[in-house]
């Protein structure tokens, strides 16, 4: 079984929530999770944290899958490349729902070529529906959405995919 790391930013989560997305993750980790919850000042009564894993490949999934059932959190999942498989992101927001795109090495989105021909065949010479549909594809909507609470949070600690042992 190939082994990869990654992280979970839960960007916005309801007071009454937090325990139960720790115990999701948990659950899906197979540890018991103590995530370190932060007031979030974008959002009133919310809060927010981050914890660095490391599972098989394919946990960002599972954890994506988990938390994305509950419509008022906001989070995203990263998942590091290894020699046997891609690196992903999701992002969950509750207006827009998740978003899943492949990530490079160096953590640029990698998007198939038959979706870009799909968004030009589509899109029949129209820049402004080219533009949208490309747009859909490297997900603009949802770092829109997800940049005021990332912004929110300046100034807090960086933890680097490194630091996992």
């Amino acid at each position: 079984m190939t082994t990869t790391n990654g992280v979970l930013q839960v960007l916005s989560a309801p007071s009454p929530m937090c325990p139960h997305v720790e115990w999701a993750v948990g659950g899906v980790l197979g540890v018991p999770v103590s995530l370190d919850w932060r007031p979030q000042p974008a959002e009133r009564a919310a809060y927010r944290a981050e914890y660095v894993w490391r599972g098989p490949v394919g946990t960002a999934t599972t954890l994506a899958s988990a938390l994305k059932r509950w419509p008022r959190l906001r989070f995203e999942v990263t998942e590091t490349a290894t020699a046997t498989s891609e690196g992903e992101r999701y992002a969950y927001t509750p207006s827009l729902g998740i978003h899943h795109a492949t990530m490079g090495l160096h953590g640029d989105i990698l998007v198939p070529e038959d979706r870009i021909r799909h968004a030009l065949v589509t899109s029949r010479g129209d820049d402004r529906a080219l533009r949208a549909a490309l747009d859909d594809l490297l997900g603009a909507a949802w770092d829109a959405e997800l940049d005021v609470f990332r912004q929110a949070a300046e100034g807090e600690p960086v933890r680097w995919l490194t630091e996992v042992g």
